[in-house]
């Protein structure tokens, strides 16, 4: 039977406009139908000191490296940081229903944390259903590693038929999870590689890490440090690569994988014009400052990345690089080390941005009549009279609830 039902609420967070106090939602059939001020309609449930708002969208993570929590240390470098996880890789796990085991613990974590979007980054595509058991939607990037591979439109193409192969099994759920083939990272595809999922792109986004460390940049306009050892060490190094000689993003540009929706993931050591040349292609950057802290790539220029009208939205990274998968923690994270950044800006990259650049915005990530009531609650102590400020604060998980009749 269809499902409506009112509530109220001391304060409501639709977004794309300031919060609103004392408000109500009136859902049906798992929709906003209406929402306004004051005391609602007559049905209505009273939720008491509560801020209700869009859920949050994760646009970052690995999902399927959570079995290694704990496992990865710090680092002072991004190359030190991947020697160790490579490491920690070819060990291995206690197996894959451990790996499952981990996968379904840190997605439902996500959820209770609030999130309901997720663009996760899968090199497998073994645990996509995962997302969708636990009551997630997003999108699903099937991350494409190759420096030196044999035949780079073959591994797209496989790609494809694989990424569409789930998409069939998914039936209806497909509508609220969604999978593309993408590209790792500029150190580890090859420029005929990235031209190829390029090339076959869809209307789903593109993402890819990038100028996430200053070793990546060294690498990319030199050939050499610590970058270029690790491929030598790894087997896969080939003199004929291409020097590019630029930065990361010009990099993208000249080989036909910067367009309208590119996910720049990190970031942190991209320049002013690499941002600039980011808004011109109506790119977006997805930063992770926890995890870039954690593997030794540096802060973030976040308060810079807003500066200069790139859009903004936020990841956690995985658990081999962070302690949680919550988008609160990193909001968090994110105030501290930019206190001039406006709360409702931070917001807004949690939900209406994070929505938006993995596709969902016609659905998720404001509160508006037609929008899927994809909502959380929060708990807000009484005392609190700036609730922008609060939420980016650090809200813990207990104080977090989904919306329901």
């Amino acid at each position: 039977m269809p499902t409506s039902f009112s509530v109220r609420a001391r304060w409501v967070l639709p977004i794309d406009r300031p919060p609103i106090a004392d408000a109500w939602i009136t859902v049906a059939d798992g929709q906003v139908a209406a929402l306004g001020q004051g005391r609602g309609p007559a049905d209505v449930r009273d939720l008491g000191d509560v801020a209700i708002m869009p859920g949050l969208v994760n646009a970052h993570t690995h999902l399927e490296l959570s079995w290694m929590a704990g496992l990865v240390p710090p680092a002072p470098s991004m190359d030190l940081w991947i020697r160790t996880l490579l490491r920690v890789r070819r060990t291995g796990s206690s197996g894959p229903a451990v790996e499952r085991d981990a996968a379904v613990a840190a997605a439902r974590a996500m959820r209770a944390a609030g999130t309901v979007l997720v663009g996760d980054i899968s090199n497998t595509l073994d645990f996509v259903e995962v997302l969708g058991e636990q009551g997630l939607g997003g999108l699903v990037f099937h991350e494409l590693i190759g420096f030196n591979p044999d035949d780079p439109r073959r591994m797209v193409r496989e790609s494809r038929a694989r990424v569409d192969e789930i998409e069939r099994a998914l039936g209806h759920r497909g509508d609220d999870l969604r999978l593309t083939p993408s590209a790792h990272a500029p150190y580890s595809v090859a420029p005929a590689l990235f031209r190829a999922i390029a090339a076959g792109r869809s209307s789903l986004p593109l993402t890819v890490h990038l100028g996430e460390s200053p070793e990546e940049v060294e690498f990319l306009r030199t050939g050499r440090g610590p970058i270029r050892r690790l491929l030598e060490d790894l087997g896969v190094w080939t003199d004929e690569w291409p020097l590019p000689g630029c930065d990361p993003v010009v990099y993208m540009q000249r080989l036909g994988y910067l367009g309208r929706g590119m996910l720049a993931v990190h970031a942190v050591h991209l320049s002013d014009d690499g941002l600039q040349h980011l808004r011109a292609a109506d790119a977006a950057v997805v930063t992770c400052p926890r995890s870039n802290l954690w593997v030794g790539a540096g802060m973030p220029r976040v308060a810079h990345f807003y500066a200069a009208g790139v859009r903004v939205a936020i990841g956690t990274d995985s658990l081999a690089s962070v302690a949680s998968l919550s988008v609160f923690d990193e909001l968090a994270e994110l105030r501290r080390i930019a206190p001039d950044v406006a709360a409702a800006s931070l917001l807004e990259s949690a939900t209406r941005t994070g929505a938006d650049v993995l596709g969902f915005g016609a659905t998720h990530g404001t509160i508006a009549p037609g929008k899927r009531a994809a909502l959380i609650v929060v708990d807000v102590p009484r005392d609190v009279t700036d609730v922008e400020e609060y939420l980016v604060g650090g809200v813990p998980t207990g104080a977090v609830h989904h919306l329901a009749a």
